[in-house]
């Protein structure tokens, strides 16, 4: 067998049993409402590591999704990072979303590369801003949300509160497949709704291992709980009246939402979740393409790429870039096409990815991720594919509202900063624009949050020896224009016309009222806004 070829005994029905052996989801919340914590719970009672860290470091060991140092210093989650492990007989594919306040590109492509997601609730702040942000992009793509209401070991909201809460605010109806024994701050265990009994806790010291869980009827519960028990049924039976139970079909067709009470940081619930995850969640399904058709699980092989990372081993400074798997089989060493450029792609150096560590992968199949090295021909949305033509539709550039020139400290090292801004431009960590006036040495970089400034300047200084300075510009509106608007364009007070890595000409406004003066001026001018969700 030539490389490139799939082995036939391994088409159709290999395929579909190991695709639907498949879990791919992303935690999204707020920040600080555990994200990174659940994570590492989650990896721990899959036993992929042995010991819990937590991205604040108070345990004494960091968590293995925070990777960057800039995410070490400071106890956040600033990059996606993506982990692989097997639980029950399923395989699981996390991929942890950026947590910090900024909003990032990188955490919307992370959505169109899973199946499903947890949405992380703090039980004391219910649903918070960058939580809706990403309900919205979940419920625009389809995907299925379970619910996790975290912290309960701490004081909180009224638990039938917070159902009131994600039903009004999301339209979604919970669900609940677990209830709370106890109140917030005096979390006792749960009450499975499916089989009546109760699952009690034990806190462990620090939260960095296992919680034992110990199981009862509900006689022994009420006998060891009293009251505590009573209210948790007399709530479940409000709940049952009202007809909250779980349904597969709602749930995946995004009209309900299965909830789960637990505390991340103290291991309490996360075994409940996995079993939840391997048990509902959706497997891999046929995508769509650009031409409108599906692509078959059983196809031959297809994946698009999502996201592009440098930095990630520091002693080759290589670029990974990360695809999810479509359709058919993986082999390693197999020579896929890229449909952008038509060009042929060798995967000899795939590897499999957990948090900043690598093993080489040889078989894969839909629903994993893979990290494919040395991907320098590789962009974000890029489609590779195996036989004949197929491509995926394109994932989305966001609008962005904050902008800074970019300028080295060093002129000597100007090689350092090409490279350094191409790579970050690729990335997708900004979107880098240019224009003759400004020249290659001062380029605008543009972000959807101002923290992706940071990270710029944090990663040109460390990775690519080339120091830089940033100097903010008063522009928050930008709209795409056409080649033939820019003269006039740029010739009105306080507007600049921009040209992206990807060739598309952005105009830059200050504020709203520039925007509509500009149209009256102009009325047949193109000036149309990017995609924003």
């Amino acid at each position: 067998m030539t490389a490139g070829e799939t082995s036939p005994s391994r088409d159709g029905v290999v395929v579909l049993t190991e695709a639907a052996r498949r879990r791919s989801f992303a935690v999204i919340s707020h920040p600080d409402a555990g994200k990174s914590t659940l994570t590492e719970a989650l990896a721990l009672h899959a036993k992929a590591i042995r010991e819990a860290g937590r991205a604040d470091g108070k345990a004494g060991k960091r968590t293995v999704s925070d990777w960057m140092d800039m995410e070490q210093a400071r106890g956040i989650s600033i990059t996606s990072a993506a982990l692989e492990f097997t639980y029950r007989d399923a395989v699981i594919n996390l991929v942890d979303t950026p947590g910090h306040a900024d909003f990032s590109e990188d955490t919307y492509r992370v959505l169109s590369a899973v199946d499903a997601a947890v949405m992380l609730v703090d039980a004391a702040k219910g649903l918070e801003v960058q939580t809706m942000k990403l309900f919205a992009v979940c419920k625009h793509r389809g995907i299925p949300l379970i619910t996790v209401i975290n912290k309960w070991d701490r004081p909180g909201k009224d638990a039938l509160e917070l159902m009131d809460e994600i039903q009004e605010r999301t339209g979604l109806t919970p669900t609940p497949l677990t209830w709370p024994v106890g109140i917030g701050g005096d979390f006792r265990g749960v009450l499975d709704r499916r089989t009546g009994e109760y699952t009690r806790f034990t806190r462990t010291a620090g939260g960095t291992t296992i919680a034992p869980e110990e199981h009862m009827g509900p006689e022994a519960a009420l006998e060891r709980e009293g009251e505590a028990w009573a209210t948790a049924v007399e709530e479940s039976e409000l709940l049952e009246a009202s007809g909250a139970d779980h349904d597969d079909e709602t749930f995946r067709s995004g009209m309900t939402t299965p909830v789960l009470f637990g505390s991340a940081v103290q291991n309490f619930g996360v075994h409940a979740l996995l079993d939840v995850l391997v048990d509902i969640a959706p497997s891999p399904t046929p995508r769509v393409t650009v031409t409108g058709d599906t692509r078959a699980i059983d196809a031959p092989f297809s994946a698009f790429v999502f996201k592009m990372q440098a930095g990630m081993d520091t002693a080759h400074r290589d670029r990974l870039a990360f695809a999810r798997i479509c359709s058919g089989v993986f082999d390693r060493g197999m020579v896929v096409t890229s449909a952008r450029t038509g060009r042929p792609f060798a995967t000899k150096y795939a590897q499999q990815v957990f948090g900043r560590e690598r093993s080489i992968v040889d078989t894969a199949y839909p629903g994993d991720v893979i990290g494919l090295v040395n991907a320098a021909n590789l962009r974000v949305g890029d489609t590779l594919y195996l036989d004949k033509l197929v491509e995926f539709p394109p994932l989305p550039t966001f609008a962005p509202e904050h902008f800074a020139v970019m300028r080295a400290k060093d002129v000597s090292k100007y090689k350092q900063f090409q490279r350094g801004v191409m790579q970050l431009g690729a990335e997708g960590v900004v979107q880098v624009l240019r224009s003759d006036l400004r020249g290659d040495q001062a380029p605008v970089l543009a972000a959807v949050g101002p923290m992706q400034f940071e990270v710029a300047e944090h990663r040109m200084g460390t990775e690519f020896n080339s120091p830089v300075t940033l100097d903010r510009l008063q522009y928050e509106i930008a709209l795409r224009t056409t080649p033939e608007w820019v003269a006039d364009l740029n010739a009105q007070l306080g507007v600049e016309v921009l040209q992206r890595e990807d060739g598309e000409y952005l105009a830059l406004f200050p504020d709203r009222w520039r925007v509509t003066s500009v149209r009256n001026r102009l009325p047949d001018a193109v000036l149309e806004p990017l995609v924003a969700t």
